[in-house]
């Protein structure tokens, strides 16, 4: 009997001890984090600024969301705002939704966020909201939460830019395959096939993850204009792949599993700057350059040299400094006025082989 209680005494003791154990780690963890966010806020060097705006993107290594960045930045300077692109200075990498819950428990006077439609998304979004704290949303939205505005792309216009390159890279096509015919070039004109005959097949790339409609909306653009401008015989097919956009390696993966195909599209439309460079990669990897046409996103310098060498038909370039310097604008207006816009829309314009020059110099050169 004294053997039992013994044993139960023991038991008992240990399992006090392991409770006091969680506990003090739970306190100690809550002192931590604590102290984490109240020195988080950066220096912001010498000078003293009347706010501090914080942006939350998906890769902060991104030359895209570097730029857009760099213009909320200048936009931020010149309202006397210290604007931060979150997470760059930790010494891990943390998801969006943990960099939120950073910013809010930072209190900082306003968030940028590439949102998605996810209900832990919307929960932050509203509470940043109830806290004092307007949200606006970039690129992507949140339309069930309370952000204050949101800053993105016109998404339609932009597929039907892409549409319309589509219908340009047929006529481009067709012409090609008269001429050759014509020269009675038998090489040429295989290359080049009778696309009065055969269906041009055009793959559009989505992202799997996409939650929102903006990519369903940009599809619609593009099938829509191919159906109300063409005016040749040609049967023209659109397809949407989904590419695994996690991290690089999987993008690539994706991209090479259309090539190990026997129906190679003719064009492949790509609405991000990675999938574009993966692309362009691609085509030279399995020497399709002059088969296989590309329609791309952003103006990198990749993306410019390969338009340029004739490897990508043309690519869509987008205001990043404009996209930047609206979101510090949505917030600084909410602040102000208690109100603001609730979309802002990027300007675009079309960089092809006529134009690229311009832009490679840094200038601003007119299509033809």
């Amino acid at each position: 009997m004294e053997h039992k209680q013994g044993k139960k005494s023991n038991f008992t003791m240990l399992l006090m001890m392991s409770m006091a154990f969680i506990v003090v780690t739970a306190i100690v963890g809550i002192l931590v984090f604590r102290l984490y966010v109240g020195n988080f806020k950066p220096a912001m060097d010498t000078k003293t600024y009347s706010g501090y705006y914080v942006m939350i993107v998906d890769d902060r290594k991104d030359s895209f969301w570097q730029a857009v960045y760099q213009g909320a930045y200048e936009a931020g300077q010149e309202e006397n705002i210290y604007v931060e692109l979150l997470g760059e200075n930790l010494s891990r990498e943390y998801e969006k939704t943990d960099l939120m819950r950073i910013a809010i428990a930072s209190e900082v006077d306003g968030i940028i966020v590439v949102a998605d439609e996810s209900d832990s998304m919307t929960e932050l979004i509203d509470t940043a909201t109830e806290e004092g704290i307007p949200v606006v949303t970039l690129y992507s939205d949140n339309t069930k939460s309370k952000r204050c505005s949101y800053v993105g792309i016109g998404s339609y216009n932009l597929g039907r830019e892409y549409g319309r390159q589509v219908l340009k890279i047929e006529e481009d096509r067709r012409k090609r395959s008269e001429t050759a015919e014509n020269a009675e070039d038998a090489e040429q004109t295989a290359a080049n096939k009778n696309i009065s005959n055969e269906p041009l097949k055009v793959t559009v790339l989505v992202n799997a993850y996409a939650e929102d409609s903006l990519q369903n909306i940009l599809c619609s653009g593009i099938q829509e204009t191919i159906d109300m401008e063409n005016t040749s015989d040609t049967r023209i097919e659109m397809t949407l792949v989904s590419v695994d956009e996690s991290n690089a390696f999987s993008v690539e993966e994706s991209i090479r599993d259309i090539f190990m195909t026997p129906n190679i599209p003719d064009i492949i439309v790509c609405l991000d700057e990675l999938t574009t460079t993966c692309t362009y990669q691609t085509v030279v990897d399995y020497n399709r350059v002059g088969q296989v046409d590309i329609l791309g996103y952003y103006d990198s310098e990749t993306i410019l040299k390969a338009i340029e060498r004739n490897v990508i038909y043309a690519t869509v370039s987008l205001d990043t400094m404009q996209m930047g310097s609206s979101c510090v604008e949505a917030i600084s207006e909410y602040h102000s006025l208690g109100n603001t816009s609730q979309y802002f829309t990027a300007d675009i314009s079309l960089v092809n082989k006529y134009n690229v020059s311009g832009y490679i110099e840094g200038g601003d050169a007119d299509e033809k």
